[in-house]
């Protein structure tokens, strides 16, 4: 039932230990270069931290499209910005980041200049769990075994966590584990959720992600300081709203 979801962790797994092996390496390049000049490693984070972040972008706006009812997108949006806030999912998540960080700060060198391990953790855990893939994918796993749209998927977020552990650094590999838990989840439930969850429903919950990773996008670029974690409760309003709109 979980092989998706199973495949999904291992994938993210993969990929952030090839992405600090290329940061290792931009490093100990960068180290040879004359004193004085600008770090290749520095730069090569910065310019790719850039692409990645408009790469996101366009997913999110793209996903964005596939809502056809506005008025559920604003009132999933603002019920679930309400929810979030009360519930303070933002500061809860940045606690687990800073607590895998404490336990972890033996296996990495402190850079106080760069991104934390509580940034790379809750980036990427966002990034590989909200979307319609993640959520369609963990429902048909569970509920008629065919993994392939998890498997798709395990590409996309392999590539991804390379670059973002590149950039990010080792916290993007924690996000694996989230990954499992929210679509592990997800798969055991879905003998439950399927009834709730027909074509409109899954396309309002697509929009409503979508726009969480536009969200996420101006964050990387450092153009807004949104908590999207606490937007997370409104990618499921879609389904109560549904029912009666």
């Amino acid at each position: 039932m979980l092989t998706g979801t199973i495949v999904n962790a291992l994938a993210v797994l993969a990929g952030s230990a090839a992405g600090l092996l290329l940061k290792w390496l931009a490093g100990r390049f960068s180290s040879h270069l004359p004193a004085g000049s600008t770090s290749l490693g520095q730069r090569l984070q910065t310019i790719i931290m850039q692409g990645v972040a408009l790469s996101v972008l366009f997913i999110g706006i793209s996903g964005s499209f596939k809502g056809s009812n506005t008025l559920i997108a604003i009132l999933s949006m603002v019920i679930g910005a309400i929810v979030g806030e009360l519930l303070d999912l933002d500061k809860r998540m940045r606690h687990l980041g800073d607590w895998v960080q404490k336990k972890t700060e033996h296996l990495v060198k402190s850079n106080s200049a760069g991104p934390s391990i509580s940034d790379g953790f809750v980036t990427a855990s966002l990034l590989f769990c909200v979307g319609a893939m993640a959520i369609v994918g963990a429902l048909q796993d569970g509920l008629t075994g065919d993994h392939a749209t998890l498997f798709a998927k395990s590409l996309l977020d392999g590539i991804s966590s390379i670059v973002f552990a590149a950039s990010l650094g080792i916290g993007v590999a924690f996000s694996a584990v989230a990954v499992f838990l929210y679509q592990g989840v997800i798969a055991l439930a879905a003998s439950f959720l399927s009834p709730f969850l027909g074509d409109a429903v899954i396309a309002e919950m697509t929009c409503v992600g979508s726009l969480l990773i536009v969200a996420l996008g101006l964050n990387m670029l450092d153009l807004t300081k949104i908590k999207v974690m606490n937007l997370v409760p409104a990618i499921f309003l879609p389904i109560l709203l549904c029912m009666f709109m």
